[in-house]
């Protein structure tokens, strides 16, 4: 048995794939906590893992991020992303690393793994000189020597022309990052460390193990990864059981074509995607299933169409297999258990990571991208009828998930988090 800390931002598409992992190195006898936000406690703790709440650490709500963040109220697109990287991700990095110093002197353990964006635990490890395993649950933010830096939905150079485009963007990184690069400096120095002006990236990924979530289709197919990146496929659709029961519609479902129509669980305003793919879908002969992204929230405060289901969160392991097709915002963890399931995807990505998403499920041909986070219900619908009629979206879907179940899951990041935990820790 081996004592294993993992930890992530307190978002529910970051804590659900950690949280697989974690319940399949439990199921293997290994002693596991969990650093994340206190409101994940029942979902931590029914999996056998001990939460360690954050204390020092704001511990913020991700459905009223604006009570501790308010400089978040309003904001969208770029200016968005870094907002919620400086507030968010880095200046709560010196309360994490006093919460996990706390832990390590009560208990330490063999092995960490954080997402890939708990700066805290990194700049932790760096404190007492341990290695860290990186568990990225987002698409794959790795600036390397070629392509694009990711975020941008762009894909990779594939002539002379777009190659040099790709490597000017990869110039520009440290002048974009500018004020990132600042706000991790005074965390660094806010717990002992040395300003050393790297980037988000070069900081947070492990230099020694990355767990990517996703596969290779996803990835625009870079051959310029390191070696020590290893994609383990999807990690969330099937863990778990159901703690609900079935909403009362359930055999509404039964022999009928199903369209999910979701928003994810930020920024969930259903007048950016969800009442055009209502709109869009109205009178047509199929049951659209759509999800309001907050707990206990069934309904949305306006009128449906009479084909059409609400509900707060969705029992996806019984429901996408039931699914044809979806309409979604494109956070990433949501994405890949869509795709892990052959579903082609309608993806309208408006901020954050979700253009680079929508780009990625375009590039892989198991979807259409709308490209922008508020479209159109006619955009929308011209999208459904693509995927309906043209056989090839599915088939891509289908050629997806093959990829994403045959790299293994929560199963093979387990594998290589125990080989983490045997490998000789050399001092620093």
């Amino acid at each position: 048995m081996a004592r294993f800390l993992l930890t992530s931002m307190p978002y529910t598409g970051h804590v659900a794939p950690v949280l697989a992992v974690a319940r399949e190195l439990v199921r293997r006898g290994h002693h596991v906590r969990f650093y994340t936000g206190s409101r994940f406690r029942t979902r931590i703790e029914a999996a056998g893992v001990r939460l360690v709440p954050w204390e020092h650490a704001p511990d913020f709500d991700e459905n009223d991020i604006a009570a501790t963040f308010p400089r978040m109220v309003g904001e969208k697109s770029m200016r968005q992303l870094f907002i919620n990287m400086v507030d968010c991700f880095i200046r709560t990095a010196p309360g994490q690393v006093a919460d996990l110093t706390a832990e390590w002197e009560r208990e330490p353990w063999e092995a960490l793994a954080a997402d890939e964006t708990s700066a805290g635990a990194v700049l932790f490890c760096e404190t007492v000189g341990r290695p860290w395993s990186t568990l990225a649950v987002l698409p794959l933010n790795l600036l390397g020597p070629g392509g694009p830096p990711s975020g941008m939905g762009i894909r990779p150079g594939a002539n002379p022309v777009t190659k040099l485009r790709d490597a000017a963007l990869r110039g520009l990184v440290p002048l974009i990052s500018r004020p990132l690069i600042s706000a991790l400096d005074s965390a660094r120095r806010d717990v002992g460390l040395e300003a050393r002006g790297r980037s988000f990236d070069r900081l947070t990924f492990s230099p020694t193990l990355i767990l990517a979530s996703g596969a290779p289709g996803l990835d625009y197919a870079r051959t310029d990864r390191p070696e020590h990146l290893h994609f383990v496929g999807e990690l969330t659709g099937r863990s778990g059981p159901r703690s609900t029961p079935l909403p009362p519609w359930w055999g509404d479902l039964d022999g009928r074509r199903v369209v999910l129509v979701t928003q994810g669980t930020q920024n969930i305003d259903p007048e950016d995607l969800i009442r055009p793919a209502l709109t869009a879908l109205d009178g047509r002969d199929l049951i659209a299933v759509a999800t309001t992204g907050i707990p206990g929230v069934d309904a949305f405060e306006f009128d449906v169409p009479a084909n059409a289901r609400t509900i707060g969160f969705a029992p996806f392991a019984e429901l996408l297999p039931r699914v044809d097709l979806a309409i979604t915002n494109g956070g990433w963890g949501g994405t890949l258990a869509m795709l892990a399931q052959g579903i082609p995807l309608v993806v309208a990505g408006g901020d954050l990571d979700k253009p680079e998403v929508a780009a990625r499920v375009a590039f892989s041909g198991a979807g259409v991208n709308l490209r922008t986070g508020t479209p159109r219900a006619a955009a929308v619908g011209a999208a459904v009828d693509r995927i309906l009629t043209d056989g090839s979206f599915r088939a891509c879907a289908q050629r997806i998930s093959t990829a994403l179940n045959e790299l293994g899951g929560a199963a093979h990041a387990a594998d290589l988090l125990e080989r983490a935990a045997q490998a000789p820790v050399n001092p620093s």
